[in-house]
């Protein structure tokens, strides 16, 4: 039983994954290798002078990695609400979580079919999110959502604060109180 699977290792997706496995929460990442930002030239990311798409993917994936967040190259099929958590059925196997964070970009047919709450989207060319609270939670508990799914600009930036401030909460959440994760520069000698 995983702490928290998170579904999509875009930079929404990665990002949580970062902290919540920093956090020392299990983590799960499934991800089905769709993410738009492969696609992408990116010059507009903070503290990044440029970089492709599939190299800031790889990046964050290595980083969630390194905390140690397990990934998985799948696609999920179904999630179904279990007495302790979830159930997450991919096209080859199962995984159970105590929580789950939706960072599936574009794509909400996984979230309408297991009866997530959705909206029309104000972003262009995109036609509908999932309806979350301030903190990222659906209507299911347990359920969380982050980045372009959720309604943020697609901006890659704004997708991986988004996925960093949804894990923040769940995070705090299972602790029962503010998780902060700041780490301090060291002067060498």
């Amino acid at each position: 039983m995983y702490d928290v699977a998170i579904i999509g290792a875009g930079p929404a997706g990665a990002s949580a994954a970062l902290f919540t496995a920093k956090a020392g929460k299990k983590t799960l990442v499934i991800d089905s290798d769709q993410s738009i930002t492969k696609r992408a030239w990116i010059e507009n990311h903070y503290g990044v002078k440029e970089i492709a798409g599939p190299d800031l993917i790889e990046i964050g994936k290595q980083q969630a990695a390194h905390f140690g967040a397990e990934l998985v190259q799948d696609k999920v099929t179904d999630i179904r609400k279990t007495g302790d958590g979830f159930d997450i059925q991919t096209e080859k196997g199962t995984y159970s979580a105590k929580h789950v964070i939706l960072a599936t970009g574009l794509w909400t047919d996984l979230a309408e079919k297991i009866g997530l709450k959705t909206k029309p989207a104000t972003e262009p060319r995109i036609k509908t999110i999932i309806e979350t609270d301030g903190q990222g939670r659906t209507n299911i508990p347990g359920l969380w959502a982050a980045g372009t799914v959720a309604g943020v600009s697609v901006h890659t930036i704004i997708t991986a604060g988004d996925g960093a401030k949804v894990a923040i909460n769940l995070i705090s959440e299972l602790n029962g109180e503010r998780y902060v994760d700041h780490d301090i520069l060291t002067p060498k000698e």
